[in-house]
């Protein structure tokens, strides 16, 4: 008896040491810069507690931002509210916003694919079929992959409700990894924030105009809960974190109202990941859920 109870802590030892000895790398394909915000908590604890690796992929140019720049015009000297100087200051402004937070969150590369940002929409369609090079993006996205191993894709989840350039990022980032020709592919999956006040988080089961965007459960698979305390008697939590990164995005004034907004991270597993992804996921929100803030 005694045997067996041995052999069974074994082996459970020797998965799990399995499992932690693996330093997750993910790569974080979004459509603006600072839409990295969204997964902020998940992004730090995997670079910082798990010993892993991110690296992101911003499709637009973000000079659409310049509509939210007022009190930024100040801080830069720059009159970024009117349109022409803006979306002229706007795409290096906001590229080094971006460095600044992922600076943060640990991120290790950032790839700029530079597409126009044109203007708040909630049709995917409007940058998909008329103003991005999607040939151009998706080629890109797997010379990335390629390029490394990468365990996890972090996308924003295309609710109907939405940013169009949200919706499109995201539907390029799932037609890029079903075309993607390689053995071991990345799990994608999608995200999206909500209160801690809600009794679960909303549905979700795809766009009915674009399958790809189908999810295995219409339920998230994973999440990560910002309130999680810390420090010195716990008073710190990771909503800090997501705060800071958004601080830094000064250039964007309305996004500093997300402060201190959304507590959980909520994951949803698309449909064309592998049979395994889902064991995949649990993993690693496993590992972030037993392995504690590391102290300096």
């Amino acid at each position: 008896m005694k045997t067996s109870i041995y052999i069974f802590l074994f082996l459970i030892l020797t998965v799990y040491a399995k499992i932690f000895s693996q330093n997750p790398n993910v790569l974080i394909i979004t459509a603006h810069p600072d839409d990295e915000t969204g997964f902020a908590a998940t992004i730090y604890k995997i670079t910082h507690d798990l010993n892993g690796k991110a690296d992101i992929i911003v499709i637009t140019n973000g000079e659409a931002g310049y509509k939210y720049s007022s009190i930024a015009q100040d801080i830069y000297n720059i009159e970024l509210t009117k349109e022409a100087i803006g979306r002229e200051y706007l795409p290096s402004i906001r590229k080094k916003e971006l460095m600044s937070g992922g600076a943060i969150l640990g991120l290790r590369e950032y790839y700029f694919l530079d597409q126009k940002d044109t203007y708040y929409t909630l049709d995917a369609d409007s940058v998909l079929r008329h103003v991005w090079d999607t040939t151009f993006i998706k080629r890109r996205i797997q010379q990335v992959l390629k390029s490394k191993h990468y365990d996890f894709i972090f996308t924003l989840l295309p609710t109907n409700s939405t940013h169009g350039h949200h919706k499109a990022a995201t539907i390029l980032a799932l037609s890029a990894v079903q075309e993607f020709q390689s053995k071991s592919k990345p799990v994608i999956v999608g995200c999206t924030l909500a209160d801690s006040t809600a009794i679960k988080p909303e549905p979700f089961l795809g766009l009915q105009t674009y399958p790809i965007t189908a999810v295995k459960n219409e339920f998230p698979s994973a999440q990560f809960n910002r309130n999680q305390s810390f420090g010195y008697n716990n008073k710190l939590n990771y909503s800090i974190i997501a705060n800071l990164v958004i601080a830094e995005h000064k250039s964007q004034g309305a996004m500093q109202l997300a402060a201190g907004k959304g507590d959980i991270e909520y994951f949803w597993n698309y449909s064309l990941n592998s049979q395994d992804s889902e064991l995949n996921i649990k993993q690693l929100f496993d590992r972030m859920a037993l392995t504690p803030f590391k102290q300096k």
